[in-house]
């Protein structure tokens, strides 16, 4: 049964920071960020078990960007909730804190 996900209003507030970043960056690429990180978030339903990076956190890391996705899982009712995007430059431990 693929899992379901859903996305906690800080990481949502995370994704757009980081689609702003990018934009600023260069034209379109805030849109290159998203589009990748969906497909990631799609990929996650089928394979959700990577590995736990601290307590029951797990991340997954982007390719093209330095962008990790932080999450937990729900196994009993097949829920991935996304709990924040970080840009890999940031310190979790602090971000965590906030």
């Amino acid at each position: 049964m693929e899992f379901k996900i859903k996305i906690e209003p800080l990481a949502k507030r995370d994704i757009q920071n980081e689609i702003n970043y990018y934009n600023s960056r260069q034209k379109d690429l805030g849109k290159k960020f998203h589009a990748e990180l969906k497909d990631y978030l799609k990929a996650l339903e089928q394979t959700p078990f990577y590995g736990i990076r601290y307590d029951s956190v797990h991340c997954l890391p982007l390719k093209k960007f330095p962008v990790m996705i932080h999450y937990t899982l729900d196994e009993l009712n097949k829920i991935i909730v996304v709990r924040a995007v970080i840009n890999t430059s940031k310190n979790p431990d602090t971000y965590w804190l906030k």
